[in-house]
């Protein structure tokens, strides 16, 4: 499926759930993993928005399997557990909009050029490698289910008070000219506690999030559209 199918079967299932649960449980903490994030989460806003209960600071979009495949290939590449590798991921979540922030990988990593750019659209684009790879037969459930786990056992965590618990999500943001974007959030008993911003970032990295904002805003846009237009 393109995006755009995706959009079209999955735009409607999104609208119809987050409706209910704007209805029935307002005050939740919603996590939507369901594809295309860059416009089902301007969706599920636009939803919670319309029926008067909107709080941004608890409507996530689920972006962990950008950092998983971005810890592991880089692992893979350093010889590092992946487990013990943090690479924060920032802007969307598809395509070029998935932007990891390979400079502030903790440890410290450092590739050339060519492999640094390399490895960029390889995590970029794992998902068509896992849907190239099960030859159409499927996409990337297992590690979505494990990404998705993840950070919820995090957000359960952090509601449960403990502290210094930090996700990437694509959520309402100030931090960019983009409405909604994908940054290091300290999470916390009520959602995001604080948004922790971009820090510093590479020429590189500076670049790409700069030919991201097109695509980012045009998605956004296409979910705020989808609710206004919706019957």
């Amino acid at each position: 499926m393109t995006r755009d199918d995706l959009f079209n079967t999955n735009a409607t299932i999104v609208a119809v759930l987050t409706e209910a649960c704007a209805q029935t449980c307002p005050e939740a903490m919603i996590c939507i993993i369901s594809n295309p994030v860059n416009s089902t989460i301007p969706i599920t806003s636009e939803v919670f928005k319309k029926l008067g209960v909107y709080n941004p600071n608890k409507i996530f979009g689920v972006t962990t399997l950008d950092v998983v495949r971005a810890n592991t290939f880089i692992g893979e590449l350093k010889g590092l557990d992946p487990a013990r590798v943090s690479v924060p991921v920032v802007g969307g979540h598809a395509g070029k909009t998935i932007i990891p922030l390979i400079s502030q990988c903790n440890p410290k990593v450092e590739f050339p050029q060519d492999q640094l750019e390399a490895l960029t659209g390889r995590i970029q684009e794992a998902g068509t490698e896992v849907v190239k790879a099960k030859a159409g037969a499927g996409s990337a459930t297992l590690s979505m289910a494990y990404a998705g786990a993840r950070f919820v056992f995090s957000l359960l965590d952090a509601m449960n008070g403990k502290e210094g618990v930090v996700e990437c999500a694509f959520v309402r943001s100030e931090e960019t000219e983009s409405p909604y974007f994908s940054t290091p959030l300290l999470l916390g008993k009520n959602g995001i506690e604080k948004n922790l911003g971009l820090g510093k970032l590479s020429a590189f990295e500076e670049k790409l999030v700069a030919e991201a904002m097109g695509e980012l805003k045009g998605s956004i846009k296409k979910g705020e559209d989808f609710v206004k237009n919706r019957k």
